[in-house]
């Protein structure tokens, strides 16, 4: 898809599935430079000991670290290879952390196009559906609906 990207060709997408990224581990390291770069140091993420006792029998990751790897579950999807000027993170609609991710797991994304609608001049906003998954698990990680601003 390396054509000039428009938004009657992205409208025949809509509902289709556009990318299932790599897997990806979860590291304790990971979650601790994620730790101190927004200072989320809860205990369930980032004692080793003092989680193996409780609730979720060891450290899981930040529900924002796995929203903030979503550039990167992205990086090799489709969309993102069209020909633009500029991709802005435009913001999330529905958000939602359904199952911890243990620290060690590994988790992948699956990307859904759900909407397209324009926003000026050569301009289109899309709407993405990720799907987060951890291998082995009957259960996403997360939902997050994400919108993203296309300058054509």
């Amino acid at each position: 898809m390396t054509e000039r990207l428009t938004p009657g060709k992205l409208k025949a997408l809509i509902g289709k599935e556009l990318a299932v990224s790599d897997w990806l581990a979860v590291t304790q390291e990971r979650v601790d430079a994620f730790a101190d770069c927004t200072e989320d140091r809860q205990w369930i993420h980032v004692d080793v000991e003092r989680s193996r006792l409780g609730p979720l029998g060891g450290t899981v990751a930040q529900g924002f670290l796995l929203l903030a790897l979503l550039p990167y579950f992205h990086r090799l999807n489709p969309l993102f290879q069209m020909k633009s000027k500029l991709y802005v993170n435009y913001g999330l609609n529905r958000v939602r952390f359904i199952s911890p991710v243990r620290t060690g797991a590994r988790v992948r994304n699956r990307a859904v196009l759900k909407e397209v609608s324009r926003k000026g001049f050569r301009r289109i906003l899309v709407t993405i559906e990720n799907t987060l998954e951890v291998e082995d698990e009957a259960k996403p990680a997360m939902v997050a609906e994400l919108l993203v601003l296309i300058f054509l």
